[in-house]
């Protein structure tokens, strides 16, 4: 053999090791993802900041400490797993929708999950819901619902399919999670529990690792894992029949009408029981 030839030979042999612990890598870091796929970036958006306080006037919580918390832990917890992570905000800043949007859009083979918690006037309303607008969006809002519902002691309030701005102007798959009511006593309790609020972030991330295995209602066939997720029902909130709303308009000025026949009536009572005390 020529040292021209052993030289050949021993080029090839650091190649073909090259080759190897390239691929020893890339696949110690595909393991770490579902289904073997490579990593994927993650823009986690947490909801409000700066001085959007988040939630309903007079609400005693402030929504936008209990999304940045969860989005952090959430965080942490994807990194661990080789996901590239991205927040729209870690820190107490405000970001204009259009800003988060253009933060998920800058990135690909993404998606986009907005960690919000609900408030209404209404102190009995309680349960987790998950909004989604894109077809490409359901499975992921169908994963994170799943896991979060079954990890949270509160109601099932289903899958939305709704426009809301950051999943409508996403070009990624979207989702939005809404944590629970901080306008109901025991959820609020829930949520200023940091234990609660750790177990909020593992749930979204094995949604976000289950994405991709959830059946499909698109087709027949379903992605082959060692568990499947069930496909949730959603509710499509995004059409409204223009009969509908003119029916909600009728009513509504019925039930106007009534309340200002009513008041009418009780108040000419009232005056004539007035009178006929004083007579």
């Amino acid at each position: 053999m020529t040292r021209r030839n052993s030289f050949r030979i021993a080029v090839s042999a650091v190649g073909l090791l090259m080759t190897f612990l390239a691929c020893s890598s890339y696949a110690a870091k595909s393991s770490r993802s579902v289904g073997g796929d490579t990593p994927i970036t993650v823009v986690i958006d947490a909801g409000h900041g700066g001085h959007d306080r988040g939630g309903i006037p007079g609400q005693r919580i402030a929504e936008k400490d209990m999304t940045l918390d969860v989005a952090l832990r959430l965080r942490n917890i994807l990194s661990a797993n080789g996901y590239n992570v991205v927040m729209t905000r870690s820190t107490d800043v405000f970001v204009p929708l259009g800003g988060r949007v253009a933060i998920a859009n800058s990135y690909r083979n993404a998606i986009f999950v907005c960690i919000h918690f609900n408030a209404t006037g209404r102190r009995g309303a309680s349960g987790i819901e998950t909004y989604f607008y894109s077809r490409e969006s359901l499975p992921l809002a169908s994963a994170i619902h799943y896991y979060v519902v079954g990890g949270a002691p509160s109601d099932n309030r289903g899958v939305r399919r709704r426009g809301y701005y950051v999943l409508r102007k996403t070009n990624i798959p979207a989702v939005l999670v809404e944590c629970g009511f901080l306008t109901n006593p025991t959820e609020a309790a829930y949520a200023q529990s940091a234990s609660y609020r750790q177990k909020l972030a593992e749930e979204i991330a094995a949604g976000i690792r289950g994405r991709n295995s959830v059946a499909s209602s698109f087709g027949t066939t379903r992605v082959a894992t060692a568990e499947s997720i069930p496909l949730q029902p959603y509710m499509d909130q995004t059409k409204v029949t223009s009969s509908k709303k003119s029916r909600s308009k009728r009513s509504h000025k019925k039930s106007a009408r009534k309340k200002k026949s009513s008041s009418k009536k009780s108040g000419s009572e009232a005056r004539a029981g007035s009178s006929d005390r004083e007579g």
